[in-house]
């Protein structure tokens, strides 16, 4: 495999995962960091987002690129300022990443980017597909600009896959850790209703997601990024307790008490979405985790 990718957003769980997989798949691998770092056989070039700075020598051979750089949503309280470094973390930088592409000789044809579940908002039980209209609060809005300036990259003629991820489940990141501290201190309990949907995917899957969203040239457009089947705040939280050897509680934390904890924030955990993966299995991905219990087997061991 000659093909040769630039990866940003590269340092996170998912991000170590994807230069892994593709790099045992013989791809040459080059990333875009804040900071200097030393990763073994990969390239790494700096940028400032905010300050809209690039090395542009990191487009140097470059095929693809897989955009996954973005602040993390739930590391602070979204105070204006914090939700404002949020959207930008997103749009800027894909601006910036077209930016280069338009001012720099290169041979990229392809721009991968991550997009989230948010874009929907909070649907209760409605079946929603990647025709769905957008949510209204925070998320969806953040998602809708992000994806707006991710399809700009369709005017320079490349081909764009717009990847929408839910709860990615893994012990060394992302949601299922903060899910598990309260079960494993024997305060797990369903948060709001416990009704909410919550679409799901064990790491392993999302990062074999970004692969065949890159092998699969006849991809385009955006993709739900999630386990087939998914399950409410109610099963998931029973399910950790249940591989954990823990109780959980016969009662629900109130959605009042979570909006005091974590105000505007308290959508991540209470929104309902309930996805559908069709339109990714019809280009032929196949789930190697479909089922919630096989993933959690996996992941505890």
């Amino acid at each position: 495999m000659d093909e040769h990718i630039l990866i940003t957003g590269a340092t996170g769980m998912l991000g170590k995962n994807l230069i892994a997989a593709l790099r045992y798949r013989g791809y040459r691998v080059s990333v875009l960091a804040r900071k200097p770092q030393q990763i073994k056989d990969v390239n790494v070039y700096l940028w400032d987002v905010d300050q809209q700075e690039i090395d542009t020598n990191c487009l140097t051979g470059v095929d693809s690129i897989i955009h996954m750089a973005g602040e993390n949503i739930s590391s602070e309280k979204w105070s204006p300022a914090r939700k404002k470094k949020i959207v930008d973390s997103r749009v800027l930088s894909t601006a910036l990443l077209y930016k280069a592409l338009a001012t720099t000789k290169n041979q990229v044809q392809h721009f991968i980017s991550a997009s989230a579940v948010g874009y929907y908002g909070n649907r209760s039980d409605e079946i929603l597909s990647e025709d769905s209209i957008a949510g209204n609060d925070f998320l969806a809005d953040c998602c809708v600009q992000w994806e707006n300036a991710v399809d700009k990259g369709k005017s320079q003629g490349l081909r764009v896959v717009k990847i929408r991820t839910g709860v990615v489940l893994s012990k060394e990141g992302g949601a299922l850790p903060a899910m598990a501290t309260p079960v494993k201190w024997f305060a797990g309990a369903p948060l709001g209703s416990g009704r909410q949907w919550m679409p799901w995917i064990h790491h392993q899957d999302m990062t074999r997601i970004y692969i065949h969203a890159l092998e699969n040239k006849q991809m385009t457009g955006a993709y739900n990024a999630f386990a087939p089947f998914p399950v409410t705040n109610a099963t998931i939280t029973k399910a950790i307790a249940k591989k954990l050897h823990r109780p959980v509680w016969p009662f629900n934390v109130p959605e009042k008490v979570m909006n005091v904890i974590l105000g505007e924030m308290s959508a991540i955990v209470l929104n309902s979405t309930n996805t559908t993966a069709q339109r990714l299995l019809d280009t032929g991905f196949i789930f190697n985790y479909t089922l919630l219990d096989n993933a959690l087997s996996d992941i505890y061991g």
